[in-house]
């Protein structure tokens, strides 16, 4: 299975992708450099993706840290042990402070394993995740490529890469998540990185930074 691990390996894909699709090549262009985008595998990088969920990246950014300072070490035991009071200082929702008692609670089980993720197929990599409530499959989805390392992962719902698709492929209308899919179908097994391009191209485009903290 490919992964995605050093600057090397995202310049090999984005070469890949040029050639089997050309209309990437103006993308590359214009997007500049194209991040890594790698954080380490585990409670703290999922969790980080869950505060993501469905807001600005500079919020998710600000949330984020006041989490990280109430809850230090931020790890499913001391999650728990906090328990809501410092979620709701933090200032996360109802559904996120659920998503994460409920992801610390599968971690400390045993039932979730994500240090196995690495290895599985992104299918089943990705079921094991579904199975958490509050993951859905964005996050999912985005914490496979940041965290995970796969290579063939394409966050199709992410409204920044369906308007950088739409704007970079000279689209009329944006495509919706399913639409999304199956024009990166002919991005595999490379979507991981064809995700990191577009990410790149909507900053550079509007000036705002969009993908998911990394």
């Amino acid at each position: 299975m490919q992964r995605i691990e050093t600057a090397d390996d995202i310049t090999r894909a984005l070469d890949a992708l040029v050639v089997c699709d050309p209309r990437l090549g103006s993308v590359r262009e214009a997007a500049g450099t194209v991040p890594l985008r790698r954080s380490p595998a585990g409670f703290a990088s999922l969790a980080s993706v869950i505060v993501s969920q469905q807001v600005s990246r500079a919020s998710a950014d600000a949330i984020f840290g006041r989490l990280r300072r109430l809850v230090d070490p931020l790890t499913p035991e001391t999650l728990l042990a906090c328990g809501e009071a410092a979620m709701v200082v933090a200032g996360l929702s109802r559904a996120k402070q659920r998503a994460l008692t409920a992801l610390a609670a599968a971690i400390m089980s045993g039932s979730l394993d994500l240090a196995s993720l690495d290895c599985l197929p992104p299918d089943e990599a990705t079921a094991a995740l579904l199975a958490v409530p509050g993951i859905g499959p964005w996050t999912a989805q985005v914490y496979l490529l940041v965290a995970a390392g796969h290579a063939d992962i394409f966050p199709s719902g992410d409204i920044a890469l369906q308007a950088a698709v739409a704007q970079g492929l000279g689209f009329k209308v944006r495509p919706d998540a399913r639409t999304l899919m199956r024009i990166a179908e002919s991005w595999s097994p490379w979507r991981s990185v064809a995700a990191r391009l577009f990410w790149a191209y909507y900053r550079e485009m509007k000036g705002v930074e969009a993908a998911p903290a990394a």
